[in-house]
């Protein structure tokens, strides 16, 4: 069976709801539009799931030119901005790291402030970010956690569900996990840790490291209410990380940009090298 592309989703929110798409181009950072955006705190601190797990609920349509951005929510009415992509910066503290954002305005603001209970702020991707990723083929991407891709492989979840059926826990969607693309047709799980280059359609990536598990794969995503404690606890048994915590699922760096579709072939190769952007 050939492994083929059948999930594909970017966030253009960090932190927020996923959008599943057909196609999508595909940056050096990763799925075009993916965490372009971050809700800061009034430190500039980014908000994520593990203490905001309502931001799961926060649905964000940004326009293919990327000029104008809605986000909805249940109970509160849509909000549409112009995005501002040239105005002052301010600081951005992504677990640590000082980075800088383009603020987009008070009436986003004032939704999010409202929609979450927390004095929050919306802030763009600056025309001058930079950023080097790190793991073993290194990139560069937005505001996601690390690396620029996370892939998950259909193999991978369908054995995690099957060990939740032996604990007599129902399955899990594949958005708890938040990929931005699931392979299916490796036969063996955990494929992904394993490979350490990929080609995608047209595209090419090199593997940099696993995908470390935090409290957001608690939070259900539709509701944005933590749900937990799986799948942490199953996963604490048989999926337990060197680095620390338990992994699942693998994060990639774009060697080769272009455009990604559903069906798209995945075919692992030699590793490809190459020098940090």
């Amino acid at each position: 069976m050939t492994a083929v592309v059948t999930g594909l989703w970017y966030y253009p929110v960090k932190g927020c709801a996923g959008t599943p798409v057909t196609e999508a181009p595909l940056t050096p950072a990763g799925l075009r539009h993916d965490r372009s955006f971050v809700v800061v705190d009034g430190d500039g601190v980014t908000r994520t799931q593990r203490r905001h797990p309502r931001l799961a609920a926060v649905r964000p349509e940004i326009t293919p030119d990327g000029d104008r951005l809605t986000l909805r929510a249940p109970g509160h009415e849509p909000v549409s901005v112009a995005v501002t992509t040239d105005g002052p910066t301010g600081p951005v503290d992504l677990f640590g790291t000082a980075f800088r954002g383009v603020d987009q305005g008070e009436t986003a603001a004032d939704w999010l402030c409202e929609v979450l209970g927390a004095h929050s702020r919306l802030a763009r991707l600056p025309p001058d970010h930079h950023r080097v990723t790190d793991g073993l083929t290194p990139g560069t991407s937005g505001y996601a956690d690390s690396c620029p891709i996370h892939l998950l492989s259909a193999a991978t979840l369908d054995l995690l569900d099957r060990r939740l059926a032996d604990r007599g826990e129902p399955p899990l969607p594949v958005d708890r996990f938040r990929p931005n693309i699931v392979v299916d047709g490796w036969p063996e799980p955990h494929t992904e840790d394993r490979v350490r280059h990929l080609t995608v359609g047209e595209t090419e990536l090199g593997y940099a490291k696993l995908a470390i598990r935090c409290a957001v794969t608690m939070v259900d995503q539709e509701t944005g209410r933590r749900a937990g404690p799986e799948p942490l606890r199953t996963l604490a048994g048989y999926r337990r990380a060197a680095e620390g915590g338990v992994a699942f699922g693998a994060k990639f760096a774009v060697l080769r940009a272009g455009r990604v579709r559903l069906g798209d072939a995945v075919t692992a190769g030699t590793r490809h090298e190459r020098a940090a952007p």
